[in-house]
């Protein structure tokens, strides 16, 4: 069986969850929480429906759920209800007695995907032709534990959105130039945030394994890997200048996965919880237009009613990949703990060279 049927079949849940009612499926979470107890801890990221999220025992960033499921040693399993690479970073962090298991094997990350280990390997060996050893490569947490190990094998270490600043400050001290994966917008606003020019960065484009560029290359300083997140560059220059023209006196506030543009346009940009404390934060009877995952814009209008929120494109959707996990295969996942089904292990090599790249980040940001 290759690995897109055994993904399907790992996907497709019995008929039974998919006929439970509502009120049946989330009588048969508690009733196994409850069971379970401190043997299970259900993290789930911001950008889950709220069907799933109302179950978490923690909300929160990839990375940082991922931290929370490696000091919860009493759980032996950990249903991370997010994508496949936020699973992924749990099994790395958490021992070997303890069972990761993403509910749907379809939930994975487009940006992620953008950039797998062949092409990375192929792009390291030509731009070492092209600037010999003077690169060091980062990536983003939102990427394969293959990219991260390649990352870590290399010298490197991971970003997130709210430590990018911190790390390629800390890449720049160590060599001349970065390699920022998979996302081209967080590694452009993160670089130009720093005070590095649009005109000293490259794009390297994994498709047709060149480098885009005009100009003289030795003038380069970061490399941008052609990725994106589907959810944030749907997010434009035109959204802004309608929310200026429609609501003039409301806050713009996007994520550094927007593209450059929207960035300079907005009032503040950072990461999700970012965003999730400037709203908390902000003084009743402010206006919102968030430019980030519908799942979240929606929650925080709801949760804050004294507020006038709204998402930055009217017309955006949740994220497709995120929205997989709902409740029955989370009911179904949590009926079959104890089978091999939808258990995300990464290798010992692989995880050993991105737990490097993970705790490089730990020690200097």
């Amino acid at each position: 069986m290759n690995f897109l049927a055994a993904l399907e079949k790992n996907s497709i849940i019995p008929e039974k969850y998919k006929k439970m009612t509502r009120e049946e499926l989330e009588s048969r979470v508690m009733e196994i929480k409850k069971q379970l107890g401190s043997r299970l801890f259900i993290p789930g990221h911001h950008y889950q429906k709220d069907e799933v999220v109302q179950f978490a025992d923690a909300t929160g960033d990839s990375l940082q759920l991922a931290q929370l499921s490696a000091k919860n040693t009493k759980a032996e399993f950990i249903v991370f209800c997010g994508v496949h690479f936020m699973a992924e970073t749990a099994d790395i962090l958490t021992s070997e007695n303890q069972k990761v298991i993403l509910p749907d094997m379809r939930a994975g990350c487009s940006m992620a995907d953008m950039a797998d280990i062949q092409q990375t390997e192929q792009a390291w060996e030509r731009l070492q032709e092209l600037f010999d050893d003077t690169i060091l490569p980062l990536t983003y947490v939102n990427s394969t534990a293959a990219i991260k190990g390649f990352v870590g094998a290399h010298g490197g270490a991971t970003v997130t959105s709210s430590n990018a600043e911190k790390m390629v400050k800390w890449a720049f001290e160590k060599k001349e130039r970065i390699l920022f994966l998979p996302d081209q917008h967080l590694g452009r606003n993160t670089a130009a945030d720093l005070g590095i020019g649009l005109d000293e960065m490259a794009i390297w484009n994994p498709i047709t394994n060149e480098l885009e560029f005009d100009g003289d290359i030795s003038v380069i300083k970061v490399i941008l890997w052609k990725g994106h997140c589907s959810v944030h560059e749907n997010f434009t220059v035109q959204n802004v200048i309608d929310t200026r023209y429609q609501y003039p006196n409301m806050n713009i506030i996007v994520h550094p996965e927007c593209r450059r543009e929207v960035v300079e346009l907005a009032d503040m940009a950072g990461s999700t919880s970012y965003i999730i404390h400037a709203i908390e934060n902000a003084k009743s009877g402010t206006a919102w237009a968030i430019g980030t995952e519908m799942n979240l814009v929606n929650r925080l209008i709801k949760n804050h009613p004294d507020k006038k929120i709204i998402s930055l494109n009217p017309h955006m959707c949740p994220c497709l990949t995120m929205n997989r996990i709902d409740l029955p295969h989370l009911v179904w996942s949590l009926d079959t703990l104890e089978e091999t089904q939808n258990i995300i292990k990464v290798s010992p090599e692989i995880a050993q060279n991105a737990k490097l790249a993970l705790e490089r980040m730990l020690q200097n940001s």
